[in-house]
């Protein structure tokens, strides 16, 4: 569709009369479930006044409410169109949308367009009954033979419309039958027992739906007869007892049980055996009833030994399930044979016997182990030949003779050389034999070993242990190693642990012992000056004694330890024309050696030290040094370009040994880091013109903790008790005046200022200004102007002056309440303003020389007072106007 279509625009062409569609809007009716190209609404077009005809594809259904492809538009004529059904889309009244509004869109060839819509309204029609599922093709069903008559199968079916308004379907069965009956409501009955025997297999029947408006609809049933089994089988073996000898083969059939079963004549029988009766020596072939040998048959063993009869009952059964059964006792004798020869219930004997066993010990018995499994005499009867061995004939025999008891006649002392070379170990051979014929043996192995016992102590070889080791040896290094012994055998293995000592505050292990070496090592390193001895207990085990011995350990001095200086680490500003000499900012270093004598220092610069402008004084032999200036700074004639000198100094304590032993001997090092940054001349710059008025507005800001509630509570207790004090002060001070000096009332003084004067006020910037009262004054420097010396921040650019500067006239700032004598001030010129201490008269002149910083100087030309600035500023907090100069 092009884009004139999806558009949908409705064009008009001027100055004509408009194509446009008659009959249209309109409304229509449609039958549900309505045929492929049922008509639907018919409606016709007026031509516009060019008589242009319509587009070919012309009039379409643009859209639709539902969206829906159930209808289209039909060309019948040019001018005559027709709506009819597609068949794409079931109209169904009970389920689908009732009511259409479909959008018709027609287009000439001009461009002329009208859009109408027609409403579409799906109209209901009685619809026969359905059945539902399988039903609806025909349903089989099946009943057993000899069931009671009664309820089969429900049978159910829909109808559109009197489903959804609850109308019951009525149900008949078409077939006429003595068999069966169906209810109105569709529940089937069968009416008879029936037997499969006598011919009552299978029926065929036709069941009919009715709705209210009497359409019907029918599908079929086929009911089937399940034949079932009612016949018990008949055993036809007539053997009931069965004689057999023991040991007869797995799988050996011993009997063969049949039967037959009446239902199953004329048919080939299926019937299944099985022995009910828990046993385990037979089983039964289930298809053919033959009984074979399960496991062994032993007359001699077990419970057959006790009663050799087996009574077992064989079931036989027509179905694996549910069947017709029959059951049957039968009996097995289990005949004996002379088939076990005389055994016992082990045949290898392991016998500990200690060393010190006496000679006469009983060993074994043997009759308490060998038995004949035969149960009837001479074949239960057996005894035993000599004992023979290498080694044993001297040392074991059976007394008496044949018996099987075993007894000690020799020595078993463990640690008998002649013993150790038999290794304490002897085997003794003997035979059981049956005294009757086949004459079965076995042969009997004794192995006898001997128990050592613990006869010897535990000691230590090679006391007393001293070990030396080097207080700088690494972790793991070897310190020494202690040995225990033991004269017993065999050797048991010595472990080895240590008991107590060897700790520290840092480490609880300072040394470990290899256990199974008693080798002695080091965990960490050990330090002299910490601890020079070490007490150790080591003890050694064998799993039977236990052994203690004392280790002393002797730490060896070494120098291992750096010298450590104050500061660390610091930073130095020093003024670019500093004198040769000079001791930088009166820095020291202070140095310690925990291994090394005062005079063992020697101080050196390494990088960093650029031109060697810098060095110690002295360099060796002392622990207390000075940093020095070496060389003055030339960074006009270009030699320096640094300003930030950034030293690492090097201490290291070899400054007593000569040079043959400083290669050999141990020497430390020590560091320390020095920040100097070196402060170029101040550049002042002197202006004529005259001074704005500059107002100075002093911020503060209290930071308070709610941990610190007590400093408030203390400042305002000692503030109450001051002012009490001073109210006390003022009253007792007033009684003396008034007591001793009696005031005279005057006439007043005419005011200053003359009448009609005016007082001229000089408009000034405004400059807020935050001072840090925490500032690190960190170089100094000397005022081109004035001459005096001032410190300064060299990051900031903060300065204060260093020295007091001859005081100078104080200036009192003209506030509301002084504008009378600000005015008297300035009619006379003469007498300077006082400095005042009321709240809110600002900062005094002194306070403003300070504030101004260098450089600032009063009307006489002469500096400002830059003393103790911090204490002015800090003490006015309200802002203030400074004079103009």
């Amino acid at each position: 569709m092009d884009s004139e279509l999806t558009e949908y625009h409705v064009v008009m062409e001027a100055g004509s009369e408009a194509l446009h569609l008659i009959h249209l809007p309109a409304t229509s009716n449609v039958t549900e479930n309505a045929l492929p190209e049922t008509s639907v609404h018919k409606f016709s077009v007026k031509l516009s006044a060019s008589l242009s005809p319509v587009i070919s594809r012309f009039p379409l259904i643009i859209n639709s409410n539902p969206l829906t492809e159930a209808f289209r538009v039909n060309r019948l004529s040019d001018t005559d169109f027709e709506v009819v059904t597609t068949g794409k889309e079931q109209l169904d009244f009970e389920t689908g949308p009732k009511i259409f509004d479909l959008q018709i869109y027609i287009k000439d060839d001009v461009g002329a367009t009208d859009l109408q819509v027609l409403t579409v309204q799906v109209t209901d029609v009685n619809e026969p009954p359905q059945f539902l599922g399988n039903l609806a093709k025909g349903q089989d069903l099946y009943i057993v033979e000899g069931a009671n008559p009664g309820f089969i199968y429900q049978v159910e079916a829909f109808d559109p419309e009197d489903t959804s308004r609850n109308i019951p379907l009525s149900y008949a069965l078409v077939s006429t039958t003595k068999n069966f009956r169906m209810s109105a409501d569709g529940n089937f009955f069968s009416t008879t027992e029936f037997d499969f025997e006598a011919g009552h297999n299978s029926h065929d029947l036709i069941v009919e739906v009715r709705d209210s408006q009497g359409l019907r609809a029918s599908t079929s049933l086929q009911v089937n007869i399940v034949n079932i089994n009612d016949e018990t089988p008949r055993f036809t073996s007539p053997t009931r007892v069965y004689v057999i000898p023991e040991e007869l083969g797995p799988g050996t059939i011993v009997a063969n049980v049949t039967a037959e079963d009446p239902d199953d004549q004329g048919f080939t029988s299926f019937l299944l055996y099985s022995i009910t009766t828990v046993n385990s020596y037979f089983m039964i072939n289930q298809l053919t009833g033959t009984i074979q040998v399960a496991r062994r048959l032993d007359r001699d063993a077990g419970e057959l030994r006790q009663n050799p009869t087996i009574s077992l009952e064989v079931l036989v059964k027509d179905r694996p399930f549910g069947g017709q059964e029959n059951r049957m006792q039968i009996t097995f004798k289990v005949a004996d044979i002379n088939d076990n020869p005389a055994t016992c219930s082990t045949f290898t004997f392991s016998i500990l016997v200690p060393e010190r066993a006496a000679k006469g010990t009983s060993l074994l018995d043997l009759n308490t182990v060998c038995f004949d499994g035969d149960s009837e005499a001479p074949y239960s009867q057996f005894n035993f030949t000599t004992p023979s061995g290498v080694g044993s004939s001297s040392r074991f025999l059976q007394d008496p003779a044949g018996s099987g008891k075993i007894v000690l006649i020799g020595d078993l002392d463990y640690e008998n050389p002649s013993n150790l070379a038999a290794g304490n170990k002897y085997t003794v051979a003997i035979q059981v034999q049956d005294v009757a014929p086949p004459y079965y043996k076995n042969n009997i192995y004794l192995y006898v070993l001997t128990s050592p016992e613990n006869e010897f102590p535990l000691l230590f070889d090679g006391l007393p242990y001293v070990f030396n080791v080097s207080e700088i040896s690494p972790a793991g290094t070897r310190v020494g190693q202690v040995r225990a012994s033991d004269k017993d055998f065999p050797q048991s293995s010595i472990l080895y642990s240590i008991s107590t000592g060897g700790a520290s505050l840092r480490y609880p292990n300072i040394f470990w012992i290899n256990p199974k070496m008693g080798e002695l090592r080091l965990v960490t390193k050990v330090d002299y000056e910490t601890t020079p001895i070490y007490i150790l207990r080591i003890q050694a085990t064998n799993g039977e004694d236990t052994s203690s011995a004392t280790v002393t350990v002797n730490i060896l001095d070494e120098n291992d330890e750096k010298p450590i200086c104050i500061p660390n680490s610091y930073f130095l500003a020093i003024p670019v024309d500093l004198k040769v000499g000079t001791n930088i900012q009166n820095f020291k270093l202070t140095c310690t050696d925990r291994d090394s004598s005062p005079r063992s220092f020697r101080y050196s610069i390494g990088p960093g030290n650029v031109n060697s402008h810098f060095t110690f004084s002295p360099n060796a032999g002392s622990n207390v040094t000075r940093l020095l200036l070496a060389t003055p700074f030339d960074y006009t004639g270009g030699l320096d370009t640094n300003w930030d000198y950034n030293l690492l100094i090097y201490i290291t304590d070899d400054n007593l040994l000569s040079s043959r032993k400083k290669a050999e001997a141990l020497v430390e090092t020590g560091t320390v880091t020095l920040s100097i940054s070196v402060i170029p001349h101040p550049t002042t710059i002197v202006t004529t013109a005259p001074r704005p008025r500059i107002t100075y507005q002093i911020l503060k800001k209290n930071i308070y903790s709610p941990s610190a509630w007590y400093v408030p509570f203390v400042i305002t207790l000692g503030s109450i008790l001051l002012l009490g004090l001073l109210v006390s002060l003022i009253i007792l001070l007033a009684k003396a005046i008034h007591t001793h000096c009696p005031c005279k009332t005057g006439k007043h003084k005419k005011p200053l200022v003359k009448k009609g004067a005016k007082m001229k006020s000089t408009k000034g910037e405004v400059v807020v200004e935050t001072i840090q009262m925490s500032t690190v004054f960190d170089g100094e420097a000397i005022d081109p102007v004035t001459g005096a010396k001032y410190e300064f921040n060299s990051k900031t650019g903060a300065r204060r002056w260093k020295d007091p500067l001859p005081e100078m006239p104080q200036w009192r700032e003209s506030g509301p309440q002084g504008a009378a004598l600000s005015r008297a001030v300035s009619e006379e010129g003469t007498r300077p303003l006082r400095s005042t201490d009321k709240e809110g008269d600002g900062l005094s002149g002194q306070a403003q020389a300070e504030a101004a910083g260098p450089g600032f100087r009063s009307q006489d030309g002469k500096p400002g007072i830059p003393k103790n600035r911090n204490a002015a500023l800090s003490s006015r907090s309200s802002p203030m106007l400074h004079p103009g100069i």
